[in-house]
């Protein structure tokens, strides 16, 4: 890749952003004052015993100070709002005791992990009650990169998240240690979870502002922090930048069209560093970037924005110089070949409103919709039937895998999109063609990341199985997650 291309535009089709749809909320500056960003603190171990590492993740309820006034009723994990960021290294076995402290039933999905389903990865099958608790336990075994956690029962993802309930999770190797990148969290590596929201005599009502083709808030908010500023003590930051809203598409720049540099996507490090001064991201994307503040000054401020409103401001302090020159080549990305003799699996959304649908059906708990043998490398091609006109992007994200996305109409990939993903945003009338391997067993969730949308059934699940193994799963129904026999 040329030194000198810088991207500066947002790639997906500008007639389907989401400011074009007639239910649109555009964001709103709030006129309350600056305040600090939020940086959530990184969750501590329960204990460390050699290679097993001990931690307990509580969903609660909690109080937050959002606007003035009043605080606003808001969930967590292990915090009031958002959660403590999660900090997992390759190679350790976690162990896990997830509590929920809510007034009703949640999951504890872990996005971008590659562990095993229903169960571990936390979908709609494993669901922890009032009151309750569950254990799991996996060995990390994928490449440094920033995932999430948030719930996924069935049909109440929306609004759980949207009160509240969502944590980044930082995943570390060896081999990214060796890059130069930053990483000295909260100082020169911090995450930026991008999420809106609108509020009600300062409080959440998320019935109140529901959409069924995504709830928009008309306030952005970072790390649940209105207005906030991020006080830059070193050259470069690097920005782990999560999509983490219910329906929103960001579209970021810098008010001073700075140039920043993304160095990995979903599933890791890209294998070349990417120059922009636009990134379009839609719902459950990430990103990490580096921004080089070199050029600026002690006093100098600089706005984060989101098309033309402010989302958050860098203010530049005293830092030491630190020159530093990227490598053209970041990383090999080992594509794994695929399976000779397997047709291509097409997989369709189409519809809005409460017509969407996922190959035509809606979500059934209890039926799997495919079946594809661990260690296979299958085609998909994912197809999004709107039309270009009053159609819209539908983020298509799988669990239990990451994907290489290889071709967008026959035509290459976006230029940061040549990293493992595990979400894709796919343009109306477009066909996106991606390589799936699964190596861990389970049965997992496929779906539009437009929560509503997957809230309203446009998911389906697939069996990923072993022939010379055997596994029995208890697939409940979702009146038995929200509901259970006593």
């Amino acid at each position: 890749m040329s030194e000198s291309q810088v991207y500066k535009d947002y790639f997906f089709d500008e007639p389907v952003f989401d400011l074009h749809d007639g239910g649109y909320i555009p964001l709103e500056k709030a006129d309350v004052p600056d305040k600090p960003l939020n940086i959530p603190a990184a969750l501590k171990p329960d204990k460390v015993d050699g290679n097993d590492v001990y931690y307990t993740i509580t969903a609660q309820e909690g109080e937050t100070q959002i606007l003035p006034g009043a605080k606003t009723k808001t969930w967590g994990y292990n915090a009031s709002l958002l959660g403590t960021t999660i900090v997992l290294k390759q190679g350790v076995h976690y162990h896990v005791h997830l509590v929920n402290k809510l007034p009703e039933v949640t999951t504890f999905h872990w996005h971008g992990l590659n562990v095993t389903g229903p169960i571990v990865d936390g979908g709609p099958h494993a669901p922890v009650y009032p009151g309750g608790s569950r254990d799991i336990d996996f060995t990390l075994d994928q490449p440094a990169q920033t995932d999430w956690i948030h719930p996924h029962p069935c049909p109440n993802t929306a609004r759980q998240v949207w009160n509240g309930l969502a944590a980044a999770v930082v995943v570390t190797d060896d081999e990214e240690a060796k890059l130069p990148f930053p990483r000295n969290y909260g100082v020169d590596d911090i995450p930026v979870i991008l999420q809106d929201r609108s509020y009600h005599d300062n409080q959440l009502d998320y019935k109140a502002d529901y959409d069924m083709d995504g709830t928009l808030g008309k306030y952005a908010l970072v790390n649940g922090t209105i207005n906030g500023v991020f006080n830059v003590t070193t050259q470069r930051v690097r920005l782990r930048i999560l999509n983490g809203s219910d329906r929103r598409e960001w579209r970021l720049h810098f008010d001073d069209e700075h140039e920043f540099t993304q160095i990995a996507s979903d599933g890791g490090t890209l294998p070349e560093p990417v120059k922009f001064t636009r990134l379009m991201l839609t719902c459950a994307e990430r990103a990490e970037v580096i921004v080089d503040f070199g050029d600026k000054k002690p006093g100098d401020v600089v706005t984060l924005m989101s098309d033309n409103v402010p989302v958050m401001k860098f203010k530049i302090g005293e830092y030491q110089r630190e020159d530093v020159k990227l490598p053209e080549h970041l990383t090999t990305i080992d594509a794994p070949k695929v399976t000779p003799g397997l047709p291509v699996t097409r997989t369709v959304m189409s519809g809005m409103d409460d017509k969407v649908r996922l190959d035509g059906k809606l979500f059934d708990m209890q039926r799997i919709d495919r079946k594809q043998k661990i260690g296979d490398t299958v085609l998909w091609d994912v197809v999004n039937t709107n039309d270009m006109d009053g159609g819209m992007i539908h983020p298509f994200h799988m669990h239990g895998c990451q994907f290489l996305v290889l071709s967008r109409n026959g035509k290459a990939p976006y230029p940061n999109e040549h990293g493992w993903k595990d979400t894709v945003g796919v343009n109306a009338g477009e066909t996106v063609r991606i390589a799936v391997q699964f190596t861990k067993f389970g049965v997992y969730m496929y779906h539009c990341h437009i929560l509503e949308h997957e809230d309203t059934g446009m998911m389906a699940q697939i069996e990923a199985y072993d022939p010379n193994v055997k596994h029995e799963y208890h697939l409940i129904s979702m009146d038995e997650m929200n509901h259970p026999s006593k």
